[in-house]
């Protein structure tokens, strides 16, 4: 019988390659164990992220190495994930060492406000939200940005009518600009049709990518799409962008209510500031002027409330947003209905003006004045 040996082992798993980054996983310290008992090899291995999509793919290629070594009949394989630290050395080694770029609104003297906009779950008009809050505040006078951060499921693009991709110089992406508005999107630069399939590590570059390499020139506001939920997405914003505020949009439906309550509370955690609430699909106006609850009421009030209470300040609910046909038309053809004049355009550039309202931070701000 022959022996089986630690060196063999780790050749073996040095012939697995992660599917997205194309380089060993030994590489790239997914191994965090090995041991050898009798003929059964166990080994643990980190994925970037635990819901990796490609996880039953990466158990598969390592149990088809190890079972191809001499002495080898059994491989028992404990699935684990990388902690922050450990994702952190990650994206470093995939960086060469190199610097990374600096955030200009990461920095303190940025004026910039920032409002990641988030919701529990999809479905509920948060990325309709954020172009058409966009084109409003744009409206306002305001100089905006949009990132769309919902990496596999973005929509921005085509809500705000961008049809090309943006231009490079070298190195720096040029964002387009529709309807006044500044915005980038992994949506530009992927085939029509084709889905993204990235973990941790290339959906925080990627965020970091947009925040850092874009010039964004000096804005007033920068929205982001986050994804629905509490994913990796919503763990780097807070890295990438200490400063960031939170908007919860959800439904007044209660099932939509509990889950966008837990998005919203992931500030405490974050030491974020969430600004507050906006309902959506809130009501459909009737001829008579009374109002139709297709998702019942109550949903938003409810969000607030509990955040208000779990975070400890006033978490107001800012709007109400009614079904509007003409919503749902402008998304689909890039006119975003805040540039039209209708119910849900009323609401959401009364909610752009009151957002408006809050001048840019003093933080960085020379204010002329030298100690004797």
């Amino acid at each position: 019988m022959s022996i089986i040996t630690e060196e063999n082992v780790w050749a073996a798993l040095a012939t697995v390659e992660d599917p997205e980054i194309h380089r060993p996983i030994t590489d790239l310290n997914m191994v965090a164990k090995v041991e050898i008992k009798n003929t059964t090899v166990e080994v643990e291995i980190l994925l970037t992220t635990a819901g990796c999509p490609l996880k039953n793919h990466i158990k598969s290629a390592v149990e088809q190495a190890l079972l191809q070594v001499d002495g080898v009949e059994q491989v028992s394989i404990i699935m684990g994930a990388m902690n922050d630290e450990q994702k952190k050395a990650l994206r470093e080694k995939l960086n060469g060492g190199v610097a990374e770029k600096e955030i200009p609104f990461a920095k303190p003297g940025s004026l910039t406000r920032v409002i990641a906009v988030t919701s529990g779950k999809g479905g509920v008009g948060k990325s309709s939200m954020t172009a058409n809050l966009a084109c409003a505040l744009a409206k306002q006078g305001l100089k905006v940005g949009v990132v769309d951060a919902d990496i596999y499921g973005f929509s921005i693009p085509r809500m705000m009518g961008v049809e090309h991709e943006p231009t490079v110089l070298d190195g720096m992406i040029i964002p387009p600009v529709a309807h006044g508005v500044k915005v980038m999107s992994i949506g530009m630069f992927v085939p029509e049709g084709q889905a993204v399939v990235w973990r941790g590590p290339m959906l925080h570059r990627a965020i970091q990518q947009f925040l850092a390499d874009v010039f964004w020139g000096d804005l007033d506001v920068l929205l982001l799409d986050l994804p629905p939920g509490t994913g990796d997405v919503a763990i780097s914003i807070p890295q990438l962008l200490p400063s960031a505020e939170i908007l919860v949009v959800t439904t007044p439906q209660l099932a939509a209510a509990e889950v966008a309550e837990r998005a919203g509370s992931i500030s405490g955690q974050t030491r974020q500031q969430v600004i507050g609430v906006v309902e959506n699909m809130s009501y459909l106006p009737q001829p008579d002027g009374s109002s139709l609850h297709l998702f019942g009421e109550g949903g938003g009030e409810l969000v607030a409330s509990r955040l208000s209470e779990q975070l400890g300040y006033k978490v107001p609910l800012l709007a109400q947003v009614p079904l509007d046909m003409q919503l749902r038309e402008g998304g689909d053809n890039g006119l975003p209905v805040a540039l039209q004049d209708s119910d849900a355009s009323k609401v959401i550039n009364a909610l752009a003006a009151e957002l408006a309202k809050r001048s840019r931070g003093l933080a960085g701000r020379q204010l002329g004045v030298t100690p004797k």
